[in-house]
């Protein structure tokens, strides 16, 4: 009954359309009608600028920390579950006709949650894939998840941190499916910062 409550409560914390709401009531834009569609931070920060952008990232990362910390206080395993279960009501938000963002700032929030070391080392890979290498946001994303079961394994031993880990890198391998896309057609839209290209 725990487990199963906290999954439900993950999912609707995790299903709040953060980045519709602050584009909708604070800059009076639809961000689904805008640039790629998405509503998360990279989406914002080319529609919204930068201050909308930074929002709209603290708050998707919230989703998948609070939940998180919240279970810590029953089980590691509990917590994992709910940083899966935030991902996934990120990524389809029944508020948006099942529909949302592609989780990765709500999935970078619970990894800090669950492993603040192992949640440095993804948003070192992440700032290596995406603006050292190839200033591609989608590719920084997919790395940074790819390596955080390892991660999360390697600092804290848990096989249900692990679990998460694989789960939402596979889950976000999925939601970037149309960024593969693009990027093999050489039409993926690179990381733009104060108005110019990063």
């Amino acid at each position: 009954m725990i487990f199963a409550l906290g999954a439900v409560g993950a999912f609707l914390v995790g299903s709040i359309p953060f980045g519709y709401l602050v584009g909708r009531f604070a800059y009076r834009t639809d961000l689904r009608k805008h640039g790629s569609g998405n509503i998360g931070a990279m989406n914002a920060l080319r529609t919204l600028g930068t201050k909308g952008a930074v929002v709209v990232l603290l708050l998707d990362a919230a989703k998948g920390v609070i939940p998180v910390l919240i279970a810590l206080h029953v089980s590691d395993g509990l917590a994992s579950v709910t940083g899966a279960c935030a991902v996934l009501g990120h990524c389809f938000s029944p508020w948006l006709g099942w529909k949302g963002g592609k989780g990765v700032a709500t999935a970078f929030g619970a990894i800090f949650a669950l492993c603040w070391p192992a949640g440095l080392v993804c948003v070192g890979v992440w700032l290596l894939g995406a603006l050292a290498i190839t200033r591609y946001s989608s590719v920084g994303s997919m790395l940074a998840m790819m390596v955080a079961p390892l991660a999360l394994y390697g600092f804290s031993h848990s096989l249900s941190e692990a679990g998460f880990g694989a789960f939402t890198a596979l889950l976000i391998l999925w939601t970037h499916r149309e960024n593969i896309g693009r990027l093999r057609t050489g039409t993926e839209g690179p990381i733009t910062l104060f108005g110019r290209k990063a």
